[in-house]
């Protein structure tokens, strides 16, 4: 592998569980950008094209299932790594994340940011 950092876009509106993450995955050598709501994250996406995608649900201007469903749709994200990274845990919730398009799921009270750093180097070693 190469020197390049991996990156990752984090869609998340709860600016002290953005910067919490941020700085983990800074940390760690990772390259984390962020947008605050769905659409800055679909534009963030976009732009950045990023190896692996942390997604909220709950979040202003678009959640995070249209979010996820937009860019599934999106013929140059459709493989793209795509984590659900919310506090919904109700078993509908999460089959709706997997139905759309989600790599993977989690509850962010279940998890650290390391726990999360962690399972997103094992995703991207696949």
């Amino acid at each position: 592998m190469t020197d390049k950092k991996i990156t990752v876009a984090l869609i998340e509106d709860d600016p002290l569980i953005a910067d919490m993450y941020t700085m983990k995955f800074t940390k760690e050598g990772f390259d984390l950008q962020h947008a605050a709501d769905g659409e800055a994250g679909i534009a963030l996406v976009k732009k950045m094209k990023p190896d692996i995608i942390l997604l909220d649900i709950i979040m202003p201007k678009m959640d995070g299932f249209q979010a996820l469903k937009l860019l599934r749709a999106d013929s140059e994200f459709k493989t793209t790594p795509i984590i659900m990274l919310t506090n919904l845990g109700q078993e509908e919730d999460v089959q709706k994340g997997r139905e759309f398009g989600a790599t993977d799921y989690f509850i962010k009270t279940n998890f650290t940011p390391a726990a999360i750093v962690d399972k997103v180097k094992t995703l991207l070693k696949k």
